[in-house]
């Protein structure tokens, strides 16, 4: 592995875009830091850093986490990409629902382009609608205990908070978009993961307070603790890489064809099935819904008998937490894999190309059985995803270690992410080692893609 990061600066072209996408996150990073005009920042991270202590995880601390603290601050990019992400999801649903987006986006690349620009005018929609709720919630004092956010509130810091917000995000969606053009790696994944890992240095920092080296008085871990708790990573991260590789190989064989003098056809592939065909989308679409009634509880008065009702249900320790936790992310499996694989219009090209499974029949049978071996399939992925989504809830309970500083590290959406990017793009850079003829990052074996 150090032999191919070293050839990898050996290589012009790969160098200069290895260099281009590091220089980008960087800028990416620097405009974390760059404070929105208007708001009391230290205050307002002071804010929420107390809500993540005494809460727990909300709907708020998760986009905080995707933001690199972004949002904690209120910078320039507190949005971050999250109303991108939610416009690309909300596209590719509404494709595969609408004829008229199906037939665009089966154009070849002019459809790809349009898709883009309309998730790009919706991106735009849901950053005006995001900023300006986010600015009427900061004015108001009683939100954070009669503490004033915002000196001079009024529809001038609206309008400045919305415009800003707009801008941070489009320049992000800018920067993922030249990374994906001059660097290396998909750019908005990339700008994820980076604010992920900008984390855990902090979650470092919780931990070793929670160990005290320096005063065994004030110890709430033993060195024990800390010891099982790296090998559980360890293995947590492996198990996350087999896993995000795994697929279910089907057989393929082509018939021979005779057009002219020349025969087509005859070989055999075979058709990849992933185990985690809905990635990352299944945890977060899962989290989000059982964080919100979570955070709306957080601002509510706790006198309310529904807000106790809410925090008692949806502890993140609790029984019925992990319960709805598991059912709602195998409700968003089977979804999302319902409308991004369709059995019979892959069963129909492989008749219209000649291929067929061996031992079944072409056609409807075909498709019958694609649906059946995926069923199943996505039965084991939304399995594996509900124990990794869980696992931070069961350490925090048999360590007795705060949230707040496992967050980065055994958190299920955050280690689903940085492995799957970090497979995705090593990928790219091998492919562009094994094509000069160096070696890649793996002896006598190649690596594969999550897709």
């Amino acid at each position: 592995m150090f032999e191919a990061i070293k050839n990898i600066f050996k290589i012009e072209e790969l160098k200069k875009k290895v260099l281009v996408t590091l220089a980008l996150l960087i800028v990416y990073r620097i405009g974390c830091y760059v404070p929105t005009p208007g708001i009391d920042t230290f205050a307002l991270n002071r804010f929420f850093e107390n809500l993540a202590k005494t809460q727990g995880q909300t709907l708020i601390g998760m986009l905080g986490l995707f933001s690199g603290g972004a949002l904690n601050r209120l910078s320039i990019f507190a949005l971050g990409v999250m109303p991108y992400i939610s416009s690309s999801i909300i596209m590719q649903l509404l494709t595969a629902v609408i004829p008229a987006l199906e037939r665009i986006a089966k154009e070849g690349k002019a459809g790809y382009e349009k898709i883009n620009q309309y998730t790009r005018y919706m991106t735009f929609f849901l950053c005006v609608v995001q900023g300006l709720f986010l600015a009427i919630w900061l004015e108001n004092p009683n939100n954070f205990q009669g503490i004033k956010m915002v000196p001079n509130p009024g529809v001038a810091f609206k309008f400045i908070t919305v415009l800003t917000l707009t801008c941070g995000t489009i320049f992000i969606m800018w920067l993922g978009e030249q990374i994906q053009e001059r660097g290396v790696g998909n750019g908005i994944s990339l700008i994820i993961m980076s604010s992920i890992i900008s984390r855990m240095p902090q979650s470092l920092g919780q931990l070793y307070l929670l160990y005290s080296p320096m005063d065994p008085s004030k110890r709430q871990i033993p060195l024990i603790t800390l010891i099982v708790l790296l090998a559980l990573w360890i293995t947590v991260v492996i198990a996350v890489i087999l896993f995000t590789q795994a697929q279910r190989r089907i057989p393929v064989q082509y018939g021979k064809r005779v057009v002219g003098r020349r025969v087509y056809g005859g070989q055999s592939t075979y058709l990849p099935i992933k185990v985690d065909m809905a990635g990352v989308i299944a945890i977060i679409f899962a989290q989000s819904v059982i964080l919100f009634p979570a955070t709306l509880a957080a601002f509510m008065p706790h006198k309310l008998k529904i807000v106790v009702f809410l925090q008692s249900m949806l502890q993140e320790r609790g029984l019925w937490y992990n319960i709805i936790y598991i059912l709602l992310i195998f409700f968003f499996m089977y979804f999302y894999t319902a409308i991004v694989f369709n059995p019979q219009e892959i069963s129909n090209n492989l008749k219209k190309y000649g291929g067929f499974i061996p031992g079944i029949r072409p056609g409807k049978t075909t498709g019958d059985y694609l649906d059946f071996v995926a069923t199943r399939i996505v039965f084991v992925g939304a399995l594996y995803i509900a124990l990794i989504a869980i696992f931070p809830n069961m350490i925090m309970h048999l360590f007795n270690v705060p949230s707040y500083a496992l967050a980065s590290f055994f958190g299920g959406t955050t280690l689903l992410i940085i492995v799957g990017v970090l497979l995705d793009t090593m990928k790219q850079i091998e492919g562009q080692l094994l094509v000069r003829h160096y070696e890649g990052f793996i002896k006598g074996g190649a690596l594969k893609g999550r897709r």
